[in-house]
């Protein structure tokens, strides 16, 4: 087991940086998730990791040692791809003990470390089987199983579940997650997916340009997101965002189009350091704002656009002036599209965003913890 440590990385591609700099530590034990969109750096951060990949610049430490320059054999790590690269010839067990046929582990030490492994991925039925009479989640287990096997210090996985149907997703990121925990080694697990992060993981670095944007628990990155790209890649539906200013007297936001908002009593504390009369953007999440059928104070005016009824939950797209939020009500809230309604931001959970730097202004936080 062994913490990893990434010190101002840096890969380029011709003209193109795919990771720019980046420095982060992953302590002993920790299920770390590298999230963003495509093209964002993150798989090439694992594959220079794992050594796939020559960097250009920078140290990557596993444990005490400098592997920046080692091969892949020599850092002792084990990698699971997104596709399953099971040999079809062999069987179960015989493709779970490949990598250790591979460095001469004697034939009883293989004997126990295969069962072992299928009795933790419950797939101990499977062993004498090829992998042309399994499905797409028995053969990711397979391909975990051949990863834990090795018992290494690092697994890596670079989108493991992007082949498997929603159900199978669901089971294999709990799976992955009770045995990352009943394990303890350190797991740096790549996606693009934020359900799969939020679920799985004990910190997440949310990657874009080749750069880490913030690196959190979940609840750091949805709930004090340190920029705009962070606010609005993390949450489905996705944060909404407004252009407003804060009034010379710091007492009401006025969004753009001239609709003002008057700041909550509670809020006063959370906007005091925000500068009044500079560009904004107002960020709230679908969850806090609250829908009223009635008029109440404090309340705004708003129109229903659109309803999404998902089974367990709504979302209706009101207007408010010229702007559109999304709002996630229960189940048993529902309006006919046209419906006049109230709503409220909750601004004790709000975010203000610098125009211009894109700063989160409401919630500073360190953009990393290394």
């Amino acid at each position: 087991m062994a913490q990893i440590v990434l010190n101002d990385l840096l890969k380029a591609f011709e003209q193109n940086t795919a990771i720019n700099h980046v420095s982060l530590t992953i302590e002993d034990g920790t299920f770390q998730v590298l999230l963003g969109p495509s093209g964002c750096g993150k798989t090439t951060t694992l594959r220079c990791i794992a050594g796939l990949e020559k960097t250009d610049g920078g140290q990557i430490f596993i444990g005490d040692q400098d592997v920046t320059r080692l091969s892949p054999a020599e850092r002792d790590i084990a990698m699971v791809f997104q596709q399953y690269a099971i040999y079809p010839h062999m069987t179960v067990a015989e493709n779970m003990a490949f990598p250790l046929r591979a460095v001469k582990t004697p034939q009883s030490e293989i004997n126990v470390r295969v069962e072992e492994a299928a009795r933790k991925l419950r797939i101990e039925k499977l062993l004498n089987r090829k992998p042309g009479k399994l499905s797409g989640g028995e053969m990711q287990r397979v391909a975990i199983g051949r990863a834990i096997v090795r018992r290494p210090q690092v697994f890596l996985m670079d989108e493991p579940l992007s082949n498997l149907d929603a159900n199978m997703r669901a089971e294999m990121r709990t799976e992955i997650k009770r045995l990352q925990v009943e394990l303890g080694v350190t797991t740096v697990f790549v996606t693009h997916d934020q359900l799969e992060a939020m679920s799985m993981a004990d910190k997440i670095a949310v990657m874009y340009g080749g750069i880490i944007q913030q690196n959190g628990s979940p609840a750091d990155v949805y709930d004090r997101p340190f920029n705009l790209f962070v606010a609005g890649f993390i949450g489905s539906p996705s944060m909404n965002f407004v252009s407003c200013i804060l009034s010379d007297d710091g007492n009401t936001l006025m969004l753009e189009g001239e609709i003002p908002i008057g700041i909550q009593v509670a809020a006063k504390e959370r906007i005091r350091r925000v500068q009044t009369g500079k560009q904004l953007i107002l960020g709230v999440r679908p969850e806090d704002i609250s829908l009223r059928k009635d008029n109440p104070p404090e309340f705004e005016p708003c129109e229903v656009y659109v309803m999404e009824p998902l089974g367990a939950e709504n979302i209706l797209d009101v207007r408010l002036g010229n702007h559109s939020f999304k709002v996630r009500t229960p189940p048993t809230f529902s309006a006919p599209i046209g419906a006049r309604l109230s709503m409220r931001i909750d601004q004790c959970r709000m975010h203000l965003f610098d125009a211009e730097t894109t700063l989160n202004l409401t919630n500073p936080v360190r953009l990393m913890e290394i």
